[in-house]
């Protein structure tokens, strides 16, 4: 399965939209804000460009990216007139994901972006509104996208977890998967499962260090949030047990002549949630970056629009996740998947917690 081509949030605006269920995602955000507009104003001032370079790397097509970016706006903006004393940088903003995203969501939204600007700087002591160009590029964020140099701060959110393919050490030669009784990490996989998940890990972050690494200037800073796992044990009622829980609703639709058991035993998931000791252990041999802050967290867990938290887990899981099941499985399981999904998970809940971890990563280039 080629997952640049395959792989992307569910666009628009619908009840199923990435847009309408992504506020798991906006939760965590909120949750270390002060962390990342600590972070940028520190570039900011200790570069002092008067042409600032901002990416969001996985940007998807929800409202989260323009309301990041218009704190870091804001943020860098108040800095420069309360701490420079001077004008703020014209602002150079390059937003990223895989090609098949619904960037015309993002430029749909950017008129009204640019008013509520406006009209929050109209009273600035600065004489108005700083210019802002944004531009999409879309491709893997698994190698370069811009040229050298030209960026002071880079963002990604919920996005490092997604590796850039399924990993080819799940395959035996003839082209069989070797995890046959699960779509991730579990108890029931092999031993050499887990090996391949972590290699495809380390080229992949790897890559994408080197990569930044060449288009960040001196002193640079990028804040990374991503799904994570607390130790080396893969088996937790983490990350990995929602892709346990997924693979049970996969099972139980065979049942149902929903979904054919060989089309499930094919089926492996492009995602890998690294322990504290990976992240660092990788930092440090690629070379490229210091390691400012790394800390956890978990996001509290709350339902939406009255909905079970089940449900809430199913819908954001649905808006992510939809366009890869269709591809392998067909159209037509999706709603009663995510549906038996919700239901597992909020029967799982009744019987223990189950806890996924975020990490937030500082990386700064020297």
């Amino acid at each position: 399965m080629d997952v640049d081509k395959v792989f992307h949030m569910r666009g628009g605006v619908g009840e199923t939209s990435y847009s309408r269920n992504s506020s798991l995602q906006k939760k965590a955000s909120d949750m270390v804000k002060h962390i990342i507009l600590e972070t940028v104003e520190e570039v900011y001032l200790a570069t002092k460009p008067k042409s600032i370079g901002i990416a969001d790397l996985g940007c998807s097509s929800g409202p989260n990216t323009l309301s990041n970016l218009k704190d870091m706006l804001d943020k860098i903006e108040s800095s420069s007139r309360n701490k420079l004393k001077q004008q703020a940088p014209e602002f150079r903003v390059f937003l990223n994901d895989l090609p098949t995203n619904d960037f015309n969501a993002i430029f749909q939204a950017l008129p009204n972006f640019h008013q509520l600007l406006k009209q929050k700087r109209k009273n600035d002591e600065n004489g108005g509104t700083s210019n802002i160009y944004i531009a999409a590029y879309p491709g893997s964020f698994y190698g370069r996208l811009f040229p050298d140099h030209c960026l002071h701060f880079i963002y990604s959110s919920y996005s490092l977890h997604w590796l850039s393919k399924v990993p080819p050490g799940l395959y035996d030669e003839q082209g069989n998967s070797l995890n046959k009784n699960s779509i991730y990490i579990s108890e029931h996989s092999p031993s050499g499962v887990s090996k391949a998940y972590f290699d495809q890990f380390e080229e992949d972050f790897s890559l994408f260090l080197h990569s930044r690494s060449d288009e960040l200037v001196s002193r640079g800073k990028m804040v990374l949030i991503l799904l994570g796992r607390e130790g080396f044990n893969h088996v937790d009622r983490g990350n990995a047990f929602f892709w346990k829980i997924l693979y049970q609703a996969l099972t139980n639709l065979i049942s149902k002549g929903e979904v054919e058991k060989e089309k499930l035993e094919s089926y492996d998931v492009h995602f890998y949630a690294p322990c504290k000791e990976e992240i660092e252990a990788a930092v440090k041999v690629n070379g490229c970056f210091e390691v400012e802050r790394l800390e956890t967290f978990e996001i509290e867990k709350t339902t939406a629009k009255g909905m079970s938290y089940g449900t809430t887990v199913a819908m954001t899981v649905r808006s992510i996740q939809e366009s890869m099941v269709a591809h392998h499985f067909g159209e037509a399981i999706v709603e009663d998947l995510f549906q038996e999904y919700g239901r597992l998970v909020d029967e799982e809940m009744a019987k223990e917690e189950i806890r996924p971890i975020t990490f937030l990563l500082v990386l700064r280039k020297p």
